[in-house]
């Protein structure tokens, strides 16, 4: 297991430097940071103290080579809006973001195995085509248009729910939990449903059933034991895409995540928070593939012996 770890993450490294140099050029193509943070009227001697003083006077492949030699020592610089260490910014927004991921996710996964399971016990009844029907129209909504009409509905409208920010309390997570949520729900309702169906006509259910087993245990202890594998790995998936998706969604919300972070980071041309950010993010996204590698492994005899094997 051990080795396998080692290899994971070994294997992961090239993607997170491209990550890093990816980051580097793109944030550079925003502009010049001292248009921002420099009177209209500033000099021209102004504006090259100033990119002197931040190191942008330098040629980019110089730049380059001074933020990898300070990104191993885990020195992201400091942010040109506020002077603070980008990484601690990101570090103190990530949090946020990893709080309203998790949640979203638990709900999601509860949601689409009682519905997915549900319907697979009757296929193709009505049920079911409603089901399906509704987990694919959540599937299938974008993100930033079922935040704008959640807004539009429930804040200014009805006028229950806040419309940004993290002051009203619980209510606060209400919209940016269920617009993040629709779509992973939806997707996972149809992985379930699929798998469950494929469990229930399987030898060792028939088998179980012949034997006695109530309806309940055959669902629970044989059928979802073994749908759990595919759903794992969507879900897996699913959860890096929330991570990304969260950018829109938090902008929409003024929820203060490290997504809104990087919007923010990118307007105001702060490069060193805006690299610091996605990282961080990164990071975070290699580290949940090998933990779901892992869960994978944990649930699956077959895909563990090959592990262990390959240990």
């Amino acid at each position: 297991m051990l080795t396998f770890l080692r290899r994971r993450t070994l294997t992961s490294l090239p993607p997170l430097l491209a990550v890093v140099l990816g980051v580097f050029v793109l944030a550079r193509l925003t502009g010049d940071p001292a248009a921002l943070y420099l009177p209209e009227n500033a000099t021209a001697q102004a504006r090259e103290q100033f990119s002197a003083a931040h190191g942008f006077d330098q040629p980019i492949w110089s730049q380059l080579i001074d933020y990898l030699a300070q990104v191993t020592r885990l020195d992201f610089g400091t942010s040109l809006r506020t002077g603070e260490p980008a990484a601690v910014m990101a570090l103190r927004a990530f949090p946020a973001t990893l709080q309203l991921a998790v949640v979203t996710m638990l709900l999601a996964c509860a949601v689409a195995t009682a519905v997915g399971c549900w319907a697979a016990l009757r296929p193709n009844g009505l049920g079911d085509r409603i089901s399906s029907l509704m987990s694919m129209t959540a599937a299938s909504v974008p993100d930033f248009w079922l935040a704008i009409l959640g807004i539009w509905v429930f804040s200014i409208m009805l006028g229950v729910l806040p419309t940004s920010g993290v002051d009203a309390g619980g209510l606060s997570w209400v919209l940016p939990i269920a617009v993040l949520m629709l779509r992973p729900a939806g997707v996972l309702t149809q992985v379930v449903r699929g798998a469950m169906i494929a469990a229930l006509g399987s030898p060792y259910v028939k088998v179980a059933r012949s034997k006695g087993a109530g309806e309940r245990r055959v669902v629970v202890r044989h059928a979802l034991k073994n749908a759990a594998p595919p759903a794992l790995t969507v879900a897996g998936d699913l959860a890096v895409g929330l991570i990304n998706g969260a950018v829109v969604v938090e902008s929409i919300f003024g929820w203060p995540g490290i997504g809104k972070l990087m919007i923010d980071s990118i307007l105001q041309r702060d490069f060193a928070v805006l690299q610091a950010a996605v990282a961080i993010t990164a990071i975070s996204i290699f580290v949940l593939n090998i933990g779901i590698d892992l869960g994978y492994a944990l649930l699956d005899s077959r895909v563990r012996q090959k592990v262990g094997a390959a240990a």
